[in-house]
């Protein structure tokens, strides 16, 4: 892909007002059928994006679509891992989202960018724009090309603008004094992120009102060929073989009778928590996050670890994230919308009680999602993980297990006693009744989702206090490795 050429302009001939209708009709048959659309604004430097955008939302409802701008924010991105903004702002079912400089912002203009980082970046945003195509969202992304010239020429005008404190800022100038440098590299980012799921269509914005016009039109091409290409994808899901064959059994082999005598379980609970509260605080010194998931059989006893680990950590340096079932807004996103908003900053610790290993159990058992979107949920899954980790972050998983009649006994005592009532449902019970299914999805979780940045450490849960004091010291070990693990690549 090359910048500054001459492109043929397909609609030059038709009334801006008129296209814009046209997509307004198309969104709304968008609406109706519950398909997003995320429209991505790009381009050089006082291009004409935000003409170009008000083009686009000229006859749309308001109620249904928003223009989200992502100027740099370092103080904000840098705290997270990068995708993080990007999935929060992502489009609900039948909405259309426009990012005006999108979350390709930081990569256009980081010209200097290290090519190993650029590369890991590049590979970051063809995994999540598959992980939307997947999901059904249409994805059409525009660049408006402008020449150095015209570009220096509308910089020149918007400064005698009452209003140039909000069109232009420093990097209009400093791009277009670099203006060689800025193409070379827009080339290179353009070429390595056209991606066969979501490919950049260029525009010659030198005619802002031509530039306009060519972009309705491409919008109105790509959201037709979007909805049949989503209707098709929602017939082709209905009935999908798999591929994954090994039915392991490793819940089946864990030794469950491992315990730890009382006095055993004092004398090591409160040391180990205090080491637990020192390497919280010194991961937040160090600027260091830490995500930890808990998963496992219901009444396996999650929760008791949760809470003796974190004990005697201050608790402005964590937050519990309780899954429960997604609400109605959470169910109109992506299923990981929901956990990426609550992925931790830098220095703080992020516990989620259920996580988004929901997808391929309950969601999977329950039949809340087709074949084909839980099974490759896995790698989605995986890709996130490894997303945290790259960021510095120490992601630990902890799968809390016991045995069918450990888990009735823990069951009937709970309806036993008042104080425990509110932790049985009948919904553990409708659970309890498909184990095999669950402990199938489990087996399979765990075998295909155990990786070395972000493994599972199986928790026998049958005694609860062994498995408490196995928890923290799991916490400890993984958390020294991942701080050594750091400090040698800080040193390379």
């Amino acid at each position: 892909m090359k910048l500054n050429e001459k492109r043929e302009m397909h609609f030059s001939d038709f009334k801006r007002k008129d296209l814009a209708q046209r997509v307004g009709r198309l969104a709304r048959i968008c609406q109706n059928l519950d398909i997003p659309i995320l429209i991505m604004v790009d381009g050089f430097e006082s291009s004409g994006k935000g003409y170009v955008i008000n083009d686009i939302s000229r006859d749309l409802n308001p109620k249904y679509f928003d223009v989200e701008v992502f100027e740099k924010d370092e103080a904000y991105d840098d705290k997270f891992p990068t995708m993080k903004r990007f999935f929060e702002s992502t489009p609900r079912n039948g909405h259309i989202k426009i990012f005006a400089k999108s979350f390709y912002y930081k990569l256009f203009e980081n010209i200097d960018i290290k090519e190993d980082l650029l590369n890991e970046r590049i590979e970051s945003l063809r995994k999540h724009e598959k992980m939307l195509y997947d999901s059904k969202i249409i994805i059409v992304k525009f660049f408006l090309d402008v020449d150095e010239k015209e570009q220096k020429e509308r910089i020149e005008e918007l400064k005698k603008s009452n209003r140039k404190s909000f069109y232009i800022s420093k990097e209009d100038k400093k791009e277009n004094e670099n203006y060689k440098a800025y193409k070379a590299h827009f080339e290179k980012v353009l070429n390595a992120t056209n991606f066969e799921t979501s490919p950049w269509h260029i525009i010659d914005s030198n005619d802002k009102k031509k530039a306009s016009k060519e972009a309705l039109g491409i919008l109105l091409d790509e959201i037709s060929m979007g909805i049949e290409r989503v209707e098709i994808q929602r017939k082709d899901e209905e009935n999908q073989e798999r591929s994954y064959k090994n039915h392991v059994k490793i819940l089946e082999n864990i030794d469950l009778e491992k315990t730890i005598t009382d006095e055993e379980y004092d004398k090591e609970k409160k040391d180990l928590q205090k080491q637990v509260r020192d390497m919280a605080f010194e991961y937040y010194q160090r600027g260091i996050s830490t995500v930890l998931v808990f998963e496992g059989v219901d009444a396996a006893g999650k929760d008791g670890a949760i809470e003796r680990l974190v004990k005697k950590v201050d608790p402005r340096l964590y937050k519990v994230n309780a899954i429960s079932a997604p609400t109605k807004d959470e169910l109109a996103h992506h299923y990981l919308w929901r956990f990426y908003k609550n992925l931790p900053e830098d220095g703080y610790l992020g516990i989620f009680s259920r996580s988004w290993y929901g997808r391929v159990m309950v969601e999977r058992i329950e039949g809340f999602a087709k074949t084909v979107e839980w099974d490759r949920a896995y790698e989605e899954i995986l890709d996130m993980e490894k997303e945290i980790y790259d960021h510095g972050s120490l992601i630990l998983k902890f799968f809390v297990t016991i045995d069918k009649d450990e888990q009735l006994k823990r069951f009937m005592a709970r309806e036993n006693t008042p104080d425990k009532l509110y932790k049985i449902t009948d919904e553990d019970w409708r659970n309890r009744e498909k184990w095999d299914g669950y402990i199938e999805a489990m087996n399979e979780m765990l075998d295909r989702t155990n990786v070395d940045y972000a493994p599972w450490i199986i928790v026998e849960g049958k005694q609860k206090k062994y498995a408490r004091i196995k928890v923290m010291k799991e916490y400890l070990k993984a958390a020294k490795a991942h701080l050594e693990m750091l400090d040698k690549k800080n040193k390379k």
